[in-house]
């Protein structure tokens, strides 16, 4: 082993772990006195803590600094030594630091380094739980069942049966939710922040915003939370809705949302789940197939979607709005009533004692249609035993999750990941304050300037995004940092990568999360210990990201709705990439050959085929589609049920698994070359000028063409840098920014991990971002590629040169 690779010797890893020592203050103070003198607000910048205090004198006492204050003086004078030798601090997308300095120098800052640290490794190692961390995530997490090669692999901790329930007992999620209040019943439970006021603000470019300022979050807690379903749910009863038939929730994500879901768990009531995304003709056809009476919603979503498609809901005869009445609604037909939540819940407080049907655990628990991304969407079946063992197998991968923990609410609760993740908090008794994209962060699009966003109100420990989000959030922080001044940017640089190393050891650097990393963290106000990540695939280098930025485990999973979101998650002391974990305790997970792709269960060194997940959490089926339901799910020769999931992973050798690719994302060049779409998407999106991108590629064409949606910040500057000017409208249909586009993406570092024939040859660069209200993006971000081939049609003509 050499020096480099033995943690020991690495004199970094000693620099970060190490206890100052009065007799080196000259050093500090010497550090302090050039820090000042170079840059005088570097520390006020960078620094979480107080000024540093002062002798009687007036002079600045670096024996009274605190621990931060005393090291990042000497992380600066190394860099401004390191600048003023030769050292070039190169800043790339990967984060890497390239090191071109005097060998000399570098020996003997390394020295200096390791010598500082020696003093405290061993105590700290020992006290800190690093050796549990690292032996925790090397251990074998996953193995097969058999010997044979379509043998099932199972998670360690349930090899001999896969777990059903959290609780002994609670068979159905009514049941789970009692359960729940009684452990925590005076605890918080749901909370919601008060607008206090809103505001038009007018942009720049003339458009107007809609701004608020919010108060704080109003909590209700357990016991009123259960209260207000039951009341709500007997309301429902008393308006005609009847045990086993089905009701939908078409709303945003909100607490009323949950409410609804619990009142429907505990009369038996189906519950019909819709994105708010949804464009007319599919809200229609899952209203119709469901034949739902009753439909809960709110009055924004009432007039903007719902109104305009009543005519094709005959069967409708109730709306219920969540945000109360409003103005008064008489442009209905005559056979609709609108009530309000309220008046249902205190009509419901009356019928309260009344008798009603209490569900079983094979019973239809909720019918969630799915986003649409390949044709129109289907409604999943999913039953209470379903979602139990969802939840179980979810809740076991996120340690001591109990009723100190706070989960931010913002995804949409029609997407089985939000609602999985709610579920399991609320078993659990955590908090659950809700938001929105659009409040979500001091600098989103809603918030006035000035004014808190949820996250930094609610500072949150639990949080759920999808990978969409995140990205957004590496690019924005990444060209931040490249405006940053050269000792902050080298800071920040040495820091990033020095914690890159150091977490894929298993080692904590709580000096760098204190002073570098902390107004990164704060962005989600600064308490996260988990962070989920599912609905599509999370690159690499975000996740490394997020791990390092926001200084918490990213615990990315892979499940469909078929599988009531339960698959795989990666556990919280592992933080590896491009993997998506093991099988979750609750289900096992196998891999079929796909002779096409080239895929089989027999690859060494990892197995690799289609993926096929099966056990408790697998769901009963597609809502009246009994030919889609026989192609996609089966019952083995033992009654395990499994679904077929389309996707190509590989079992690696600890049992984690990895997503490769996607059945129908491979195309067939005209030369006998396989492409896969997702891959050269993956591989290209993070690309700072490339804020989403669309491969396609026809089996009749020889290349592959894509649709870029760029960067605006990026585009303007690659403008100016060509001399071509114009509104980001006009760039976008300018032949030369496409060429200059596809030359960035040609030439990236990204574009070398693929073959040749995989980078697009042409591009079309898309002005307006692709959002689930285009319909070209599902909720989860996911492309729609019907609806893209659709859109861009012309211009996959001109590209293809007119074929």
């Amino acid at each position: 082993m050499t020096r480099g690779e033995n943690p020991k010797c690495n004199s970094a890893y000693w620099f970060e772990h190490t206890s100052f020592k009065p007799s080196r203050d000259w050093l500090e103070g010497a550090a302090l006195c050039v820090c000042a003198a170079v840059s005088p607000a570097t520390i006020s910048t960078l620094c979480v803590d107080q000024p540093p205090a002062t002798s009687a004198a007036g002079v600045l006492s670096p024996s009274s600094l605190s621990r931060s204050q005393r090291i990042l003086p000497i992380i600066i004078i190394i860099i401004i030594i390191a600048s003023s030798s030769g050292i070039s601090l190169s800043f790339s997308v990967n984060m890497h630091i390239k090191e071109d300095m005097n060998p000399v120098l570098l020996y003997l800052l390394h020295f200096l380094m390791w010598l500082y640290g020696v003093v405290t490794f061993v105590p700290w190692f020992l006290l800190s739980g690093a050796r549990d961390r690292q032996v925790r995530a090397s251990r074998v997490k996953a193995k097969p069942v058999g010997d044979k090669p379509q043998s099932p692999y199972r998670s360690v901790d349930s090899f001999h049966s896969l777990a059903s329930t959290l609780y002994k007992g609670c068979d159905t999620l009514d049941k789970v939710f009692k359960h729940g209040t009684e452990l925590f019943k005076h605890s918080d439970c749901l909370g919601t922040r008060e607008v206090l006021s809103e505001e038009d603000e007018v942009q720049p470019n003339g458009k107007v915003f809609k701004k608020v300022i919010l108060g704080k979050y109003n909590w209700m807690s357990y016991e009123e939370t259960y209260l207000f379903a039951s009341q709500f749910g007997s309301g429902l009863a008393a308006l005609g809705q009847k045990p086993k038939s089905n009701i939908a929730i078409f709303c945003e994500t909100r607490a009323e949302w949950i409410i609804s879901a619990q009142a429907c768990f505990m009369y038996n009531f189906p519950l019909v789940t819709l994105y708010a995304t949804l464009g007319g003709p599919a809200i229609a056809h899952g209203l119709s197939e469901t034949e739902v009476t009753h439909i809960i919603t709110s009055k924004e979503l009432l007039q903007t979607k719902l109104k305009a498609i009543l005519p094709q809901v005959p069967l409708l005869r109730h709306i219920i709005l969540v945000d109360g009445m409003g103005t008064q609604q008489t442009d209905f037909p005559k056979n609709i009533t609108v009530h309000s939540m309220g008046a249902v819940q205190a009509f419901g407080a009356k019928q309260l004692n009344k008798q009603h049907s209490y569900p079983e655990a094979h019973d239809i628990a909720v019918i969630m249609y799915t986003s649409g991304s390949t044709g129109i969407p289907k409604g999943v079946m999913i039953s209470h035993s379903n979602l139990i063992s969802g939840i179980t197998g979810m809740a076991q991968r996120i340690p001591n999750l109990g009723d100190t923990d706070t989960y931010i609410g913002y995804l949409p609760l029609a997407h089985v990941l939000e609602l999985s993740a709610e579920l399991v908090c609320l078993s659990r008794g955590c908090r659950v304050g809700y938001s929105s994209p659009q409040t979500l962060s001091d600098q989103s699009t809603k918030i006035k300037k000035g004014s808190k966003g949820d996250a930094s109100e609610l500072q949150p420990t639990l949080m759920a995004a999808v990978p969409e989000i995140m990205d957004r959030i590496y690019k924005n922080v990444m060209s931040k940092v490249a405006t940053m001044s050269p000792v902050q940017k080298g800071l920040f640089s040495l820091a990033y990568n020095y914690k890159m190393k150091q977490i894929s050891r298993g080692y904590s650097t709580p000096v760098c999360d204190r002073v570098v990393f902390w107004k990164v963290r704060k962005l989600l106000g600064g308490k996260l210990r988990v962070l989920l990540s599912g609905g599509a695939p999370l690159s690499a280098a975000t996740q490394r990201f997020m791990n390092i930025c926001f200084c918490c485990p990213v615990g990315q999973g892979y499940g469909l709705t078929e599988t009531c979101g339960a698959g795989t998650i990666t556990e919280v002391w592992d933080y590896s990439t491009g993997r998506v974990g093991a099988p979750l305790v609750c289900c096992e997970i196998k891999l079929k050959n796909w002779e096409e792709g080239g895929y089989y269960n027999t690859d060494r060194p990892c197995p690799r085929g289609e993926i096929l997940i099966g056990g408790p959490n697998v769901t009963m089926g597609y809502y009246k589609n009994q030919v889609k339901t026989r192609e996609d799910f089966f019952v083995d020769e033992n009654g395990q049920r499994w679904f077929c999931t389309g996707d190509i992973g590989e079992f690696l050798s600890d049992g984690c698994l990895k997503i490769i690719d996607r059945k129908k994302d491979l195309v067939k060049l005209q030369a006998g070359e396989y492409v896969s779409l997702g891959k050269v998407e993956a591989a290209l999106k993070n690309l700072t000028i490339v804020d989403n991108i669309c491969a396609y590629a026809n089996s009749d064409q020889s290349y592959v063409i894509g649709f870029v949606v760029p960067n605006q910040k990026e585009l303007l500057k690659l403008a100016e840098k060509k001399g071509v000017q114009g509104c980001l409208e006009s760039l976008c249909n300018n032949a030369i920014m496409e060429r200059e586009v596809l030359k960035v993406l040609a030439e990236s570092p990204a574009a070398a991990t693929l073959e040749k024939f995989e980078v697009p040859a042409k591009i079309r660069l898309a002005s307006e971002p692709w959002t689930p209200e285009t319909g070209l993006v599902t909720d989860a971000f996911k492309l729609k590629r019907k609806e893209l081939k659709s859109h861009y049609q012309e211009d996959i003509e001109r590209m293809y040169g007119g074929k």
